[in-house]
């Protein structure tokens, strides 16, 4: 379960209780649970949808000859380059055939 997933459920819980102390009578506790939840599912979904990452439409990689290896994995990656935007990406350096 992911972190995200895990406030989502927590937000959601909190409003279920905030409805059930509206139902109840209990008006201020249940407002108060009720908005912090919906505040919660709210933030976190604008969260997902405001940094979720988005490559340029005109990204150009360029290979910059640079390659490592990997140290978690092993592999050998090789480095490309954005010259536009400035960004590096790594990738599994493709095998070449002789």
């Amino acid at each position: 379960m992911t972190l995200r997933l895990a406030l989502v459920v927590l937000a959601a819980l909190l409003a279920l209780s905030g409805a059930g102390a509206l139902l109840t009578g209990n008006l201020a506790r249940g407002a108060e649970l009720l908005a912090l939840g919906v505040l919660g599912i709210l933030g976190t979904l604008f969260e997902r949808w405001r940094y979720r990452k988005r490559l340029p439409p005109a990204a150009r990689w360029e290979h910059t000859g640079e390659c490592f290896e990997d140290p978690s994995t092993g592999e050998p990656m090789e480095v490309l380059y954005d010259p536009v935007t400035g960004e590096r990406r790594y990738e599994p350096l493709k095998r070449r055939s002789p």
